[in-house]
């Protein structure tokens, strides 16, 4: 059994969210959750893939349904995003399953290639992160594409006009939590905050990257957060995660985007309440491999 995670550079729009994830079930898939933010602009697919073999399709299907109805020249969403498909990572719940991770990951990236840019990211491409790829938004890495800085792994080495290219890797589960800051908190002290737990900040938090964001709820109340991936949730729980940014501020809540091992809860403060709490374990449940 392997996971996939998709994200879409879409959050608003309920019709279109349903057809790519419409995409992905006819092709194979068995879908586990599906998170969306409006302020974020982005939709989080969680999706068991019984059959392995099974993933290239999958990914295309759903990639051919954002190319039909995600523009990216209309996006304004706080999460950066080089695509409409932007990052599609395949998941391994066990390290035995590693390598077959790997391999779908390397086929599904030759298959999106006949559709627009694929680059690797991660351990299939020693450890070039997303943010590198990110870099200045999608005019950045056209830029870095065009003059040779950088390469496109599959596909065509020019970004598709309104949907980019697309980020794949393979890896374990990866947590994406979303801590929020008490009344009267900044936008720029959440950025502070930010980089003090990330790794190779003030904190040292191996294996977590977090950014500063500032959104705002239907009601119009801002609301300050500290956005972070936990990559590995052995090394650094979320316990741990939010024990380090109390230090910095007051936290009044967070909020889970997707799915999350339970292990990664173990720990957790029973004063902190989460929005979206459910691991990958309780989703997983009657799902035949």
């Amino acid at each position: 059994m392997l996971l996939l995670v998709p994200n879409i550079s879409e959050g608003r729009d309920a019709g279109v969210i349903a057809a790519v994830a419409a995409a992905y079930t006819d092709a194979g898939a068995v879908l586990l959750d599906t998170h969306s933010d409006p302020d974020h602009h982005r939709t989080v697919h969680s999706l068991a893939v019984p059959d392995p073999a099974a993933v290239p399709g999958i990914l295309r299907a759903g990639l051919r349904v954002a190319i039909e109805r995600i523009d990216l020249t209309a996006q304004d969403g706080l999460h950066p995003c080089v695509g409409a498909l932007d990052v599609a990572p395949v998941v391994h719940l066990s390290d035995d399953e590693r390598g077959l991770a790997c391999a779908a990951a390397l086929t599904a990236a030759e298959t999106l290639g006949a559709e627009l840019p694929v680059l690797l990211y991660g351990v299939l491409a020693g450890g070039r992160s997303r943010a590198e790829i990110r870099r200045g938004g999608r005019e950045g890495l056209q830029h870095r594409l065009q003059a040779g800085e950088m390469r496109a792994d599959f596909g065509p080495q020019t970004l598709h006009p309104t949907a980019g290219a697309v980020l794949v890797s393979a890896r374990p589960p990866l947590v994406a939590f979303n801590i929020e800051l008490a009344a009267g908190a900044s936008l720029g002290h959440a950025q502070v905050i930010a980089a003090a737990v990330r790794e190779g900040g003030a904190e040292g938090l191996p294996g977590v990257r977090a950014i500063g964001l500032q959104l705002t709820r239907d009601d119009g109340l801002g609301v300050v957060q500290v956005s972070t991936n936990v990559e590995d949730h052995r090394a650094v729980s979320l316990g741990t995660l939010v024990e380090a940014v109390s230090r910095h501020a007051e936290v009044t809540g967070a909020e889970l985007v997707g799915l999350a091992p339970e292990a990664a809860f173990d720990g957790f403060p029973d004063a902190v309440p989460v929005r979206g709490r459910r691991t990958v374990e309780d989703a997983l449940d009657g799902v035949s491999s």
